[in-house]
């Protein structure tokens, strides 16, 4: 089966990966003259693990990522918000989007994978991919729509789409953890909803020395030119008043432009298929970071396409299987992500409140806190139910 794919990030790549291995045709295109990671750090939760361990490509993860055991959740006055372990020895790993690329990028390229960059696509028709200087590759008897959250594309699909912009973001970085001293947990401090910074361990990044670990500012996108008028030194002052324990990785930033801004979309699409053609990834489902499951529902969705191609030789039906088999996981995270970000960036003195007063006490009730436990795994399906990795 020939299969184009478009966006060369973790869903595409994964897919690609996936695809070429069962013997498919797979070209990638790629709107940048370089394929290249975007953003600083993420978190592979055991369910995103496991589906780079069915890519053959989680012993690589480990040797870069950074093993994340617990989450730590706190006020600036120290009272425990949200203190949270994975169980039954699974963990998460936290991992920097380059060593992330590098690793899937390495695995596509060894593969019969053709790879067309500085290719913007504006159009499918019948299969046929066209870019926007005109040029046209395909047909495709399969078409996947892996080109992020941000991206336009699905809008040409003919399904119903809904991707409004979340109303706040962050300020990113990486930086070197010389003392240690935030390893093995990902580390929160709130000032009611309005104000959160976060430190999140990601092992080892290429082209430099030592452990590092990537820190988030949380802010509305609507204040992100005023923040960054004010400068750096106005910022670091903002994070050292929320987190003074956290001087040594806020000193280790020198210039404003060494921040990141990220902003996210609450995408929802329906159906994710239209004639060849299938939306997946953040195309797909985008949602907030709070859950840490962007990368993960990727990956899973492309072992699932993979899975689905195997199952049925008829494109179309292989894709109806593949929507319903992920529906439910995703669903669940779409709920969840959207009914928790103003739990932790709005302006709500009251949600604030709720949630440092009762958030920890529910942590320690036995069904609540493996409601919880599930949910960081990134394995709860809507409206119940356990995921686990296609057969």
């Amino acid at each position: 089966m020939r299969v184009g794919i478009i966006g060369c990030g973790v869903a595409g790549q994964a897919a690609a990966i996936a695809l070429a291995r069962d013997g498919h045709d797979v070209t990638v295109m790629e709107r940048f003259a370089l394929a290249r990671p975007v953003g600083a750090g993420l978190l592979l939760q055991p369910s995103g693990l496991a589906a780079l361990a069915r890519l053959g490509l989680r012993e690589a993860a480990e040797h870069w990522g950074g093993r994340v055991e617990r989450l730590d959740g706190r006020t600036a006055r120290g009272r425990k918000v949200l203190q949270l372990a994975y169980a039954n020895g699974d963990y998460g790993m936290g991992i920097h989007r380059a060593a992330l690329f590098d690793i899937l990028h390495s695995a596509m390229t060894a593969l019969p994978v053709k790879l067309e960059l500085n290719f913007e696509v504006t159009a499918i028709t019948d299969g046929r991919v066209i870019s926007r200087d005109g040029r046209e590759l395909g047909p495709f008897d399969l078409v996947l729509i892996c080109s992020g959250a941000h991206d336009g594309l699905r809008n040409t699909l003919g399904a119903r789409v809904h991707d409004p912009v979340y109303p706040w973001g962050a300020f990113w970085t990486t930086c070197v953890d010389r003392t240690g001293a935030f390893s093995l947990a990902l580390r929160q401090v709130y000032d009611g909803c309005a104000k959160m910074m976060g430190i999140l361990p990601i092992g080892r990044v290429p082209d430099a020395d030592g452990n590092h670990v990537a820190f988030f500012w949380s802010l509305p996108v609507a204040e992100r030119e005023a923040q960054t008028a004010a400068g750096l030194d106005v910022l670091k002052d903002k994070m050292l008043t929320l987190w003074p324990a956290a001087e040594t990785i806020v000193r280790a930033v020198s210039r404003f432009e060494d921040l990141s801004f990220a902003s996210y979309r609450d995408v929802h699409v329906h159906p994710w298929r239209g004639g060849r053609v299938l939306v997946m990834g953040d195309s797909a489902h985008g949602t907030s970071p709070q859950l840490g499951q962007g990368g993960n529902l990727a990956l899973i969705d492309a072992i699932t396409l993979a899975h689905c191609l195997k199952k049925e030789s008829d494109v179309e039906r292989a894709m109806v299987l593949h929507e319903k088999m992920r529906r439910p996981h995703v669903r669940f995270y779409q709920l969840a992500s959207r009914a928790l970000t103003p739990v932790f960036q709005s302006n709500s003195r009251v949600i604030g409140w709720a949630r440092d007063t009762f958030m920890a006490p529910m942590n320690m009730v036995p069904g609540v806190n493996y409601a919880m436990r599930t949910t960081l795994s990134g394995v709860r399906k809507f409206p119940f139910g356990i995921w686990k990795p296609p057969e």
